[in-house]
C-alpha cells in the first residue's frame, strides 16, 4: 500500500532479535509509520518459510510467533491512527479475536474495513457482517464457501455467498485469470495482464495493497481493482515478497498501458 501511494500505518507485534529489529527497519524505508508496531520481550519474531516450484507457484509455512500475541487491548491503544484512515486493511495472520476487534474498531469510526482472509479460517458473523469488503483467492474461496471458482458463473455464486453472509463487496483473486468483482448485484471479471510468472509470492499481498491505496485515492471500486491487477501481475515477475512488491510509478504505466 505504501509503494502503490497511500500513507501507512502499520500495526502488527514483532521480538526483541535482529528479525524484528530488520523489519522495522525495512517498515520505515518504505515510508510506513511504526509507532504501533509493539516489541515482545520474550516471543520471536515471525518467520514465513517459502518454497517455489518451477512454475513460480508457492507453498508457505509460517511461525507466527510474536504476532500471535497482537491483543485486542493493544489494538485499542493504536486508535489515533484508525481515526485518520481512510480504509483499514486486514488479514488472517493475527489473532481473529483481534481481527474482529479491529473491525469493530472500524465500524465504529465509520472506517471501511477491508479483509484479505489469508490464511482462511472460518470466520464469525460479526467479521462477515462489518466488512466493507473481503478479497479471498480460489483456494480461500472455496474454504469460505465450499464453492471453487472455476468459471464466472461459480465465481459469482461464491462471491453471492459471502454477501448473503453479510460482506458489502467481494472481490475473488483469480490469479493469472485476473478478479471477479461483486458490487451491490453487478458482477464483473477484470482480467489481468499478462505477466511470465517468475514467483507468486506475495501476489496477493501486492493486490490488497494497492487495491487499498487506490481506494483511499478516491478511486472507484472497479478502476481500484483494475489498478490492483496490474500491481500483482508486477509482483509476479519477480522473485521474493517484500523486494517483488511495485512501486506506484510502474503500476501506473502497466495500468495505462493495458487500460480498455
Amino acid at each position: 500500500a505504501a509503494r502503490a501511494g497511500a500513507p501507512v500505518t502499520f500495526v502488527g507485534r514483532i521480538g526483541a532479535d535482529d528479525f524484528g529489529r530488520e523489519t522495522l527497519s525495512a517498515l520505515e524505508g518504505d515510508r510506513i509509520g511504526t509507532e504501533y508496531v509493539f516489541v515482545d520481550p520474550d516471543l520471536p519474531t515471525g518467520v514465513a518459510f517459502i518454497l517455489v516450484d518451477e512454475d513460480g507457484e508457492n507453498t508457505i509455512v509460517v511461525a507466527s510467533g510474536a504476532n500471535a500475541a497482537l491483543s485486542p487491548v493493544q489494538l485499542e491503544s493504536s486508535a489515533p491512527a484508525l481515526d485518520r484512515a481512510g480504509i483499514c486493511l486486514l488479514q488472517l495472520e493475527s489473532p481473529l479475536a483481534s481481527v474482529s476487534h479491529a473491525v469493530a474498531m472500524a465500524n465504529e469510526r465509520g472506517v471501511p474495513a477491508v479483509l484479505n482472509p489469508a490464511p482462511a479460517q472460518d470466520l464469525p458473523p460479526e467479521v462477515l457482517e462489518g466488512l466493507f469488503l473481503i478479497t479471498p483467492n480460489e483456494s480461500e474461496t472455496e474454504i469460505l464457501t465450499g464453492i471453487r471458482p472455476d468459471s464466472d458463473a461459480e465465481a459469482r455464486r461464491a462471491a453471492q455467498a459471502l454477501v448473503d453472509r453479510g460482506v458489502e463487496f467481494v472481490v475473488i483473486t483469480l490469479g493469472d485469470r485476473g478478479a471477479f468483482l461483486l458490487a451491490q448485484g453487478r458482477s464483473a471479471r477484470l482480467p489481468a495482464p499478462s505477466m511470465d510468472a517468475t514467483d507468486t509470492t506475495a501476489a496477493g499481498d501486492a493486490f490488497n495493497g494497492a487495491l487499498a491505496a487506490a481506494l483511499c485515492g478516491g478511486s472507484s471500486l472497479e478502476e481500484a481493482v483494475g489498478f490492483a491487477n496490474c500491481a500483482g501481475a508486477l509482483s509476479v515477475t519477480r522473485k521474493g515478497a517484500q523486494p517483488s512488491l511495485p512501486e506506484r510509478a510502474e503500476i501506473d504505466r502497466l495500468n495505462a498501458d493495458t487500460a480498455p
